[in-house]
């Protein structure tokens, strides 16, 4: 049963992570096509709209990819965790549906009037059919985080004797506390993404001395946008999602922040440190006195309960993946907003085009807002363990009792080397493009 668990978990999590790489970009960028394409609008400048196609080609690429490695996410639900679905299915079931059913078909629709309509439909409707793609990509994530956030908090239902959950209260779906804080955050995170891929690519054009003007909007749009994004994920949207994290699930919050005993007279906020559970606590650590309860509770003082007052029944699952896992989201945020600070200095000082070294630092920074990201969805994915519906249902009882972990095993091997396929091909799309470059219309 526990390997059979294990496989279960280790296929969700290998396709989901992999699947996430693409969403997160294209959640991004839609924001980003949306503001070119406006730009373009207002000052009539052509490079703008040859920017907005060009972005929009590697949207394309990047919501092909999506849908290819998202649909066997969803019959997962059916074959690895089918008395999860069960037990289940007459809640998620309906925000899921609602995301295929709306978002899914408006971004895919107007996705092909974007690339393929410009001429036929004049500027200002193609502008609108890429607000509507944009519009799309976010109602897709809302709902979807929507779903999340009933399994970590969940509200409006009840449960039958069968032990099947049922909705009795529809809204509660979409006023949910814990909703708006993680999808705020998580939109703020895919903004950061994306800008660092429009910047990197930007830096690589200036380096390389070739579509020099847009290297230079790229790069100037990029730290702008991402300055903005890495800010907000921080605060206010970070420290909402915190505090609800404090409030719903205080165990998961003292096992991310690595708080073994509860500490008299305020917490303090550990920098480095290495959990150690068989001797409950950090080794080597750096801290700084009472911040952490200042930063929870505006009180210096405040009491932040440690994993010693809980039950270690309902202590997560594994305790050093969540707190290196959050640590290093943590750390990279902190790392995104230093660098494009420095970045912003030098843009008003019309010097960030000759200072090489941001120039590299942001095109050698292009792959850590994925790791960022996918350690983000971490902290939220291990601090629920052991539960799928957090306090209701453990993940151990929402397996498929009747799949072994051989078939498992076997079905997460060809996962394994098909997305490696996918993934190499979809680097030698995504190369071709940014080496040709935005295709500049000739008057």
């Amino acid at each position: 049963m526990e390997d059979m668990l294990f496989y279960d978990r280790m296929q969700f999590a290998f396709t989901i992570t992999f699947h996430y790489l693409f969403p997160q970009l294209t959640m991004g960028l839609s924001l980003m096509i949306v503001y070119f394409k406006w730009k373009f609008l207002k000052t009539n400048t052509e490079t703008y709209n040859d920017a907005a196609k060009f972005w929009m080609k590697i949207f394309a690429l990047n919501f092909a990819m999506g849908v290819v490695t998202g649909i066997p996410m969803e019959f997962q639900f059916g074959t690895n965790w089918a008395k999860f679905s069960e037990l289940t299915g007459g809640i998620i079931g309906q925000t899921l549906a609602m995301e295929g059913m709306f978002s899914f078909f408006l971004e895919s629709s107007f996705l092909g009037l974007f690339i393929f309509g410009e001429k036929l439909l004049g500027h200002k409707l193609h502008f609108v059919t890429g607000f509507l793609v944009f519009l799309g990509s976010w109602a897709s994530g809302f709902l979807i985080i929507a779903t999340h956030s009933w399994m970590q908090h969940p509200v409006g239902f009840e449960i039958l004797e069968s032990g099947k959950f049922i909705l009795n209260d529809f809204s509660a779906l979409f006023t949910n506390e814990w909703l708006w804080p993680s999808y705020l955050h998580n939109q703020a995170a895919s903004l950061v993404t994306a800008s660092f891929v429009v910047a990197a690519v930007g830096s690589f054009y200036i380096l390389n001395n070739k579509h020099s003007a847009f290297g230079k909007l790229f790069v100037k749009t990029g730290v702008i946008f991402g300055l903005i994004a890495s800010i907000l994920v921080a605060f206010p949207t970070g420290d909402m999602v915190a505090k609800n994290v404090v409030k719903h699930q205080p165990v998961t919050f003292a096992a991310m922040e690595g708080i073994f005993e509860t500490e008299k007279g305020g917490s303090e906020i550990v920098l480095i440190g290495q959990p150690d559970m068989k001797d409950k606590k950090l080794d080597n650590k750096i801290a700084v006195p009472n911040i952490l309860s200042f930063l929870t509770y505006q009180k210096w003082d405040a009491e932040i309960k440690g994993l010693n007052e809980f039950d270690e029944d309902v202590h997560p699952t594994n305790v050093p993946g969540l707190y290196y896992a959050y640590h290093i989201m943590v750390g990279l945020g902190t790392i995104f907003i230093g660098l494009l600070l420095a970045a912003l200095v030098q843009l008003l000082r019309k010097k960030l085009y000759q200072t090489k070294w941001i120039l590299w630092s942001l095109m050698f920074m292009l792959p850590f807002p994925y790791i960022a990201n996918t350690t983000g969805w971490y902290t939220a994915e291990l601090g629920r363990q052991p539960w799928l519906v957090y306090n209701l249902l453990r993940t151990a009882d929402g397996a498929s009792p009747n799949v072994s972990a051989g078939n498992t095993l076997f079905t997460l091997l060809g996962f394994i080397g098909l997305y490696l396929l996918l993934g190499l091909l979809f680097l030698m799309l995504a190369g071709k493009i940014i080496n040709k470059g935005p295709e500049t219309v000739k008057h």
